[in-house]
């Protein structure tokens, strides 16, 4: 294994640490669900894939798989699901460069969200709330910005963990309508909040390029790069 293998495999390895305790770290309570709430990694764990591509989805799921099995939750299919809704996440936001109809994957995943969430008979009364996952597809035909793609990053997230409460868990279709308000809210802040996290990150991920030349492995967008 060359060297540069080796050092992506540490940076996985970091990131998905960091990760794990970002998960330990509670913002603010998801509404509709008592005892749970969103943690800081809502707000950086999508930028593991602008830095180390697919890579950075696979540690978005090692944190989200090592805090499963530290928190001795359980670990059955849906469990499993259950992680994905991040790591989508960090796939839309590593697929940035693909406009449009070139990242597929991008458009399918809120697309087919609406649709299982418009089969479902709770979320047949509650249509109008499947709409936001509109945003991540409109995202894709506009031109190329770090709070727009943080924006379709967040609700891609929101749009697989949705279906996944809505088809785990018993609601009604009035919280679901209740929810709507909040969501914008939500989503706004966890877009700003990735935002941020991606320039703190590129800037840090610049400074450690200078040292240790890691531009081989790891992607630094220049134009996100402070010049003091």
């Amino acid at each position: 294994m060359d060297k540069n293998a080796i050092r992506g495999i540490v940076f996985l390895v970091i990131f998905a640490a960091l990760a794990f305790i970002a998960l330990q770290m509670p913002v603010f309570a998801l509404a509709g669900v008592t005892g749970k709430s969103f943690t800081l990694f809502e707000f950086f764990g999508p930028v593991a894939g602008a830095f180390i591509g697919l890579h950075g989805v696979i540690a978005v799921g090692l944190a989200k798989l090592s805090n499963a099995i530290a928190t001795g939750s359980p670990f059955g299919v849906w469990d499993i699901a259950k992680m994905t809704p991040m790591m989508f996440a960090a796939y839309y936001f590593y697929r940035n460069g693909a406009r449009g109809f070139g990242d597929k994957l991008g458009l399918i995943v809120p697309v087919a969200a609406m649709a299982a969430f418009w089969l479902h008979p709770v979320g047949q009364q509650a249509w109008v709330y499947a709409l936001y996952w509109l945003i991540p597809v409109a995202m894709k035909f506009l031109p190329e910005r770090l709070v727009l793609r943080s924006l379709g990053s967040t609700f891609t997230a929101h749009a697989v963990g949705s279906v996944l409460f809505l088809y785990t868990i018993p609601t009604a279709p009035a919280l679901w309508l209740a929810l709507i308000p909040v969501v914008a809210l939500e989503r706004g802040a966890f877009a700003l909040g990735i935002s941020a996290s991606h320039i703190v990150f590129t800037n840090v991920m610049n400074a450690v390029d200078r040292a240790f030349h890691i531009s081989k492995y790891v992607n630094v967008e220049r134009q996100y790069v402070f010049h003091i």
